[in-house]
């Protein structure tokens, strides 16, 4: 009876993961490199929080079903306890300050950079595991830490290369459109769920402009409006009046607003003309406008200052602008925008977003601008969840990924990511001596390593020094050594030779970029070769 072959197991990679390899790790490492600097000079601290956290501790997410799977990744440990994979930096920073908060300095500053994961459906650009890089202040009350983390995030951004009028931090304050809801009949908890649809319709401003956010504010909007075809996202319910005081307050964003007067008694209709909302009705057209010069903070406060909470968010965004104007960061760096919300619910006061404002080409090669990079604002009852008391806090997160998209097309040309010089073997007797030219290169602070595949085929070694895109190979066989030689490859330039040589009697005879040296030269002479191609190479070591 013949036996069953074993099954092949079929390597395949989870739906929203993704492999990352040094092409992009590098340019990515460098990049955090120079965030963490900015967030150190601002006087930041690292810190590290687990991956997994008690469900109930990440605030949103409660296990009231058999899995609580919306939206985090859950199972449970042998106590019957619910775990989760952290969804975001901040709930883990706010269990760690309640957890320590006799013993941390107030106000506590802390940077923290890593994986968070998100249990939704994966798509283009969008995935269940992607990197974010944080900044909190806890314990500041005022304004002037949400001003203080906005002028860092534009100094981080220009620190990585992007110039001033190629980014904005935009600056909301969730009190403004706090008052606004309550004012349309939406305070209460009663009204929690459609609140957030409300938050969710502005927050796709950007996307789909006034038009997209009236329907998201109604009944709702398809994915491809004209056809009525798609996907259909459900809208908050609102109603025309409702609706028309929502977006006035989206609308201040573009310097002017025409306002219709409405009562309940009358009919109203909606334009949009471009980004600027007419609001018309039977009655005529007695109207107002909110003059471009006024500024967006006297038109937030022309129309929505005689409510408390509303006036109380205004005011706080005249400070927060005021602070940074100071300090010489002016509109075209940071400024007010009401289109901004953030999706998240617990956020109390200030919100900010950056916004890359070059154009790059979407997938139909039209332009079309790169967008957000990173948000924030201010939680104060995230840590107080833990305490019975509200503790202040407010933060900004990157997301690492994105940005470093941005980065890279901003990059006129690509700078290629070199590998190890590569030692050949050519003797199989003398592997210790091969690990001794590979120690001097490495304790002289040059990548190095010796090949360890099969030395049979030198042409091998070759291919794979092309591979690892090594700069140079070191070429040692029984003649060099008996001389206190090696022979030095060099890769870079033995590639543009190359290209130049299409005879291979000439090419034997010619091998390019190829020179001898002493043993005792042998770092001295890489050393010379990767400065010359300006490839990087560390310290000496210890």
């Amino acid at each position: 009876m013949a036996k069953d072959k074993p099954t092949k197991l079929r390597a395949r990679m989870p739906r929203g993961f993704a492999d990352r390899g040094p092409a992009e790790l590098a340019p990515t490492r460098a990049m955090l490199e120079t965030i963490r600097k900015v967030y150190e000079l601002y006087g930041f601290e690292a810190l590290e929080t687990p991956f997994i956290e008690y469900t109930d501790a990440l605030g949103k997410f409660l296990p009231d079903q058999d899995r609580p799977n919306e939206g985090v990744f859950s199972f449970q440990d042998d106590d019957e306890q619910w775990l989760s994979l952290r969804y975001d930096l901040t709930a883990p920073l706010a269990r760690h300050v309640a957890e320590n908060f006799d013993r941390l300095p107030k106000p506590f500053r802390s940077y923290r950079a890593g994986w968070v994961f998100r249990n939704e459906k994966p798509g283009p650009g969008r995935f269940r595991q992607f990197m974010q890089f944080d900044a909190d202040t806890v314990g500041a009350p005022t304004v002037a830490a949400d001003a203080e983390i906005c002028m860092m995030m534009a100094d981080t951004l220009e620190a990585l290369g992007i110039a001033r009028g190629d980014y904005v931090i935009k600056v909301n304050n969730r009190k403004v459109l706090d008052g606004v809801l309550e004012a349309i009949g939406l305070g209460g908890d009663e009204n929690a769920g459609r609140r957030l649809t409300v938050l969710r319709a502005i927050d796709k401003f950007d996307k789909v402009g006034i038009a997209g956010v009236r329907d998201l504010l109604g009944e709702g909007r398809w994915e491809n409006p004209e056809a009525k075809s798609g996907d259909f996202t459900k809208g908050a319910g609102l109603d025309e009046n409702q609706s028309l005081k929502v977006l006035a307050f989206v609308s201040l964003q573009a310097g002017s607003v025409e306002l219709q007067n409405v009562t309940s008694s009358v009919q109203a209709g909606l334009a949009v003309e471009g980004e600027v909302l007419t609001f018309r009705s039977d009655a005529g057209r007695e109207s107002y406008f909110i003059e471009t010069s006024r500024g967006v903070l006297d038109g937030l406060m022309g129309h929505f200052g005689d409510n408390l909470t509303s006036r109380e968010g205004i005011e706080e965004l005249a400070e927060i602008a005021r602070l940074t104007e100071s300090a010489g960061y002016d509109r075209d760096r940071i400024r007010i925008d009401p289109s901004v919300v953030r999706g998240l619910e617990y956020y109390t006061g200030p919100v900010f977003e950056a916004e890359l404002t070059f154009e790059i080409p979407d997938e139909k090669g039209r332009p079309m601008r790169f967008g957000s990079v990173g948000g924030g604002g201010r939680y104060d009852g995230l840590v107080g969840r833990f305490r019975g008391e509200a503790v202040p806090a407010t933060g900004f997160s990157i997301g690492v990924s994105r940005l470093a998209s941005a980065l890279s097309r901003l990059q006129t040309e690509a700078t290629p990511e070199f590998g190890p010089v590569v030692v050949v073997v050519m003797d199989r007797d003398q592997t210790a001596h091969y690990m001794g030219l590979v120690a001097k290169l490495r304790q002289a602070g040059i990548r190095a390593e010796m090949y360890l595949g099969n030395p049979k085929n030198l042409g091998n070694q070759f291919k794979y020094a092309d591979r690892r895109n090594s700069p140079c190979v070191v070429i040692q066989g029984s003649d060099e050594r008996a001389a206190g030689q090696v022979q030095i490859k060099d890769l870079i330039e033995g590639a543009r030779a190359a290209a130049a040589i299409t005879d291979n009697a000439e090419w034997r005879e010619s091998r390019p970029a190829q020179f001898a040296c002493t043993e005792g030269e042998l770092v001295e002479k890489v050393r010379e070769l990767l400065d010359h191609h300006g490839v990087p190479h560390g310290a000496k070591l210890a």
